[in-house]
């Protein structure tokens, strides 16, 4: 078909459309196999996204919500106030990962390539790892007392580290001289830039068959489409203003200040307005988030309620209008810390479903545990050689209008897997020596909310150092309908016979050879009043948690 014949019919448009998700899903597989962090390989913190000519999300891989949903953000910022799409050629490819240029958190790299038909610009691909390390106060670039970005790590702004396919070595350098696993880190990038060109190709095979103004027709079509199906959701919801907040626990630099995150979600029609006016303001510590975490947390909680049908693109976000004001936690000023914007992003998504449950109460689950539990190693062995291990724990799910909710799931904005006790053990010093789930730690019910789970590291080198990244100690996930809260976490050094309790939020807490690190986590909380639960059928519920 020439570039002049588009008018393309429904079954090209699904041709192109599947064929789209199929190249995502090829990149996602290209990183997967081909990454050295365990963070990105085992943990599978990454995704992948094709977007349309003016960065619009198109396609997506199976990947993070939270990264999935703030990429159209992150590419449109940079299209727009850092590297305009004119002066994007063949071969480039622009990585970043500042969170006031577009991104989230300094371990988040983007990269981005653009993808040419015949001299024409149809489409650009693009990918998000969390890495390992990229400096910073605390090994894994996490630090849980950071008051400033410039204590978080590196930033990169958007800037070209391939120019017409040739590689800048100087940014090379620049980069591994101010991480601490340089070889990790350009590995994990490696694996990112070989993923952009497994999704080039996919997309020249798609334009030679159908032609340039094919692809840009396709694209606008396929936003269309999401757009309508978006809309649909909303119309089917009752027209009104429905409001909820949720807290985390305090910043980590000033202790007992909770910080709230409030929603006023309007729904008229088949547009809904989210209004976070009512959130704290910034915080000193890094429980901070930039708009592009805010963005990816209110679109999905409402993508979540759409027909699962519904084709997940930038199309969805037409009819959703947010307001976050300049100076909130939700949308952070320079140079507030931000390392621990996912715990903003979890609680908003929290908060977003306990506003929704007022418009839709038959399809709104209790909260999820709403909290990822980031915790980093860092050991040193007998000649002084440091390797680095980043974990991110996860809980249990809310229960639902109609069954208990899921023992130990990533739910919201996690997708992630865990990392194998056998791959941890073969690789660093240090030995699991408890992995189960948390009995007890689900909110009761008519329905139980899921299980949260029991993790616990040994240190087997001379000495290493540990740092948390937590919420949920404080402010238990809610219950809906009736039903009760979950357990809030739990993290404990045991030394000998003595147990001592660690903070949720600490950097580089030194530990001994033989030193256990003990983490409970939180699990979902329950729905429905628990006396209109049968005990029988209660109990054969119980059991069948452990089969």
């Amino acid at each position: 078909m020439s570039d002049t014949e588009a008018g393309l019919g429904p079954i090209e448009i699904e041709v192109i459309r599947h064929a789209l998700n199929a190249a995502a899903a090829e990149m996602a597989v290209t990183i997967w196999r081909t990454s050295r962090s365990m963070v990105v390989r085992e943990l599978l913190d990454y995704s992948t996204a094709v977007f349309d000519a003016d960065g619009s999300n198109l396609a997506q891989s199976a990947s993070i919500p939270g990264h999935l949903n703030s990429m159209t953000h992150a590419l449109r910022t940079v299209l727009a106030e850092h590297i305009p799409p004119h002066s994007w050629e063949e071969g480039d490819v622009v990585v970043f990962n500042d969170p006031y240029c577009g991104g989230q958190h300094l371990p988040d790299i983007l990269a981005f390539r653009a993808v040419f038909h015949e001299g024409r610009r149809i489409a650009f691909v693009g990918t998000l790892c969390h890495h390992i390390d990229v400096g910073g106060l605390a090994a894994g670039s996490y630090a849980a007392k950071a008051t400033e970005i410039y204590q978080e790590g590196l930033r990169i702004p958007p800037l070209k580290l391939f120019a017409r396919g040739v590689r800048n070595e100087a940014i090379v350098a620049m980069i591994r001289l101010n991480v601490r696993k340089p070889d990790l880190l350009m590995g994990d990038l490696a694996s990112q830039v070989a993923s952009l060109e497994v999704g080039q190709a996919a997309l020249h095979r798609l334009a030679r068959r159908f032609g340039a103004a094919a692809m840009i027709e396709a694209g606008a079509r396929i936003l269309d489409m999401s757009e309508a199906g978006m809309r649909d959701a909303f119309a089917g919801m009752p027209d009104g203003t429905y409001e909820f907040e949720d807290w985390l626990d305090d910043d980590g630099v000033d202790l007992g200040q909770p910080i709230r995150l409030h929603v006023q979600l309007t729904i008229a029609g088949d547009t809904a307005t989210v209004d976070l006016s009512g959130c704290s303001a910034q915080v000193r510590g890094p429980t901070n988030a930039t708009l592009g975490t805010t963005n990816a947390a209110v679109m999905f909680s409402l993508m979540c309620c759409a027909d699962p049908s519904l084709h997940m693109s930038a199309g969805c976000y037409r009819p959703i209008t947010f307001i976050a004001p300049e100076g909130l936690v939700v949308n952070a000023c320079h140079p507030a810390p931000v390392v621990h914007r996912v715990a903003i992003a979890h609680r908003l998504v929290n908060a977003m479903m306990g506003a929704l449950h007022q418009a839709i109460p038959e399809r709104i689950p209790a909260a999820y545990y709403g909290n990822s539990y980031v915790t980093t190693f860092q050991t040193v062995g007998p000649t002084g050689q440091r390797d680095v291990l980043v974990e991110i724990e996860i809980g249990g799910s809310g229960a639902n209008p109609a069954k208990d909710g899921v023992n130990a799931l990533a739910s919201g904005m996690h997708n992630n897997a865990n990392i194998p006790v056998e791959m941890i053990e073969a690789q660093l010093p240090l030995t699991l020596t408890r992995y189960a789930l948390r009995d007890g730690s689900g909110g009761e019910g008519r329905f139980r909310g899921g299980l949260g789970l029991v993790r616990e590291w040994r240190v087997d080198s001379p000495a290493a150092y540990f740092t948390a990244n937590m919420d949920r100690f404080d402010h238990a996930p809610y219950g809906l309908a009736g039903g009760g809260p979950a357990a809030t976490g739990r993290l404990v050094l045991r030394r000998g016979n003595e147990e001592t309790p660690i903070p949720p939020k600490t950097d580089n807490l030194p530990l001994r050879q033989g030193d256990v690190v003990r983490l409970e986590t939180s699990g979902g909380g329950g729905f429905g009043p628990p006396d209109a639960r049968d005990p029988e059928a209660a109990e054969a519920d119980r059991r069948q948690r452990y089969v």
